[in-house]
C-alpha cells in the first residue's frame, strides 16, 4: 500500500489497495482502476529478456500472408524419424502451394524480394510490389506474359509512385527480364490499375547522384536552383530527368570549381555525355 492524495469529502487520507485508492476514514472508493500494468507478455522458455510469444506479422511480400507453418530442420532426430520428417516436410510444401496461380505468385514475390534487396530499397517498397503483383495477377494480366517482367515492373511502378530515384534501366540492370518484358508489364499495369504515376522530378535523383559523384552539399543546392530555372524555361518537358539532374550538377560543379567531368556525370545517370551537353549548353543559354 502506498500514501496518495487526500479524500476530496472529507479529506482523509487515501491509500491505494489492488485496483482501488479507498480513503482510510470514510471508505470512500476514490477511484478504480481493473487494468494490470505488468507486462504484457509471458515467456514459455524460461527467459524472461525475450518477449516474443507469437510468430512474425502479416505481410503481403508472400502468398499466404505469412499465416502458414513450416516445419523445421533438426540435427538431433535420426534415423526413421528423420526420413518421415522429410517426407512430411516435402508433402507439406506442396500443400501449401495448391494452384498453379498460388506458385506463380510464390515465384513472382521472390524475384521482387530480390529486386528489392539488389536495388537497397526500403521493405514498404517490398510490400506494395507485392500488393501492386497480387492486383495485376487478379485482373488476368498476367497471362500470355513474363513473370520475371510484371515482378520488376512492380518495383519499379513503386519506386515512381513514391517519388524514389530509380531509372529504368537501373531496375532492368538487376531483372531477370529484359527491356521488352518489363515495358510491356508496366505498361499494361499502368492502362488497367491505373498507377498514381507522374512526371519523373529531377530533384528526386539530386540526393543520390550528388552523393555518388562526391559533390559538396554547395553544388547540390546549386543544381536545384538549376532545375528550378529548367523548369521555368521549359527545359525539362521531353527529356530524360536523370539526364537533365546529371546535367544540372555538373553545371553547378563548373560554377563552383569541382573537378567533376562529364563522363562521369553521364555514367551515374546512365545517358550519354550527349545527352548531358544537350541540357547543359540550354542552362548556359
Amino acid at each position: 500500500m502506498s500514501q496518495s492524495v487526500t479524500c476530496p469529502e472529507c479529506e482523509g487520507a487515501v491509500r491505494q489497495r489492488a485496483t482501488e485508492r479507498v480513503c482510510t476514514d470514510c471508505g470512500l472508493v476514490v477511484s478504480e482502476d481493473r487494468i494490470d500494468r505488468g507486462p504484457e507478455w509471458r515467456s514459455f522458455a524460461d527467459d524472461d529478456t525475450n518477449p516474443e510469444r507469437t510468430g512474425a506479422p502479416l505481410t503481403r511480400a508472400r502468398h499466404d500472408r505469412g499465416l502458414s507453418t513450416e516445419i523445421g530442420r533438426s540435427t538431433r532426430v535420426k534415423g526413421r524419424k528423420r526420413r518421415r520428417l522429410k517426407r512430411m516436410r516435402r508433402q507439406h510444401k506442396r500443400a501449401s502451394i495448391p494452384s498453379k496461380a498460388d506458385r506463380n505468385q510464390v515465384y513472382g514475390f521472390t524475384e521482387i524480394r530480390r529486386l528489392v534487396g539488389k536495388l537497397d530499397l526500403p521493405r514498404s517498397v517490398r510490400d506494395q510490389a507485392c500488393a501492386l503483383f497480387d492486383s495485376a495477377q487478379n485482373e488476368g494480366l498476367l497471362r500470355g506474359r513474363s513473370i520475371e517482367g510484371f515482378a520488376a515492373a512492380g518495383v519499379y511502378a513503386v519506386c515512381r509512385t513514391n517519388a524514389l530515384s530509380r531509372t529504368l534501366g537501373e531496375v532492368e540492370a538487376v531483372a531477370r527480364a529484359d527491356e521488352s518484358e518489363l515495358s510491356a508489364a508496366y505498361d499494361a499495369m499502368n492502362r488497367e490499375l491505373g498507377l498514381p504515376t507522374g512526371p519523373i522530378d529531377p530533384r528526386d535523383y539530386l540526393p543520390r547522384y550528388a552523393t555518388e559523384l562526391d559533390v559538396p552539399q554547395a553544388v547540390e543546392r546549386a543544381a536545384r536552383e538549376y532545375v528550378e530555372k529548367a523548369e521555368s524555361q521549359n527545359l525539362v518537358s521531353g527529356r530524360n530527368p536523370s539526364g537533365v539532374a546529371a546535367a544540372c550538377l555538373y553545371t553547378a560543379a563548373c560554377d563552383h570549381d569541382e573537378p567533376l567531368t562529364q563522363a562521369d556525370a553521364a555514367d551515374v545517370a546512365d545517358v550519354t555525355p550527349v545527352t548531358l551537353r544537350s541540357t547543359y549548353y540550354d542552362l548556359q543559354e
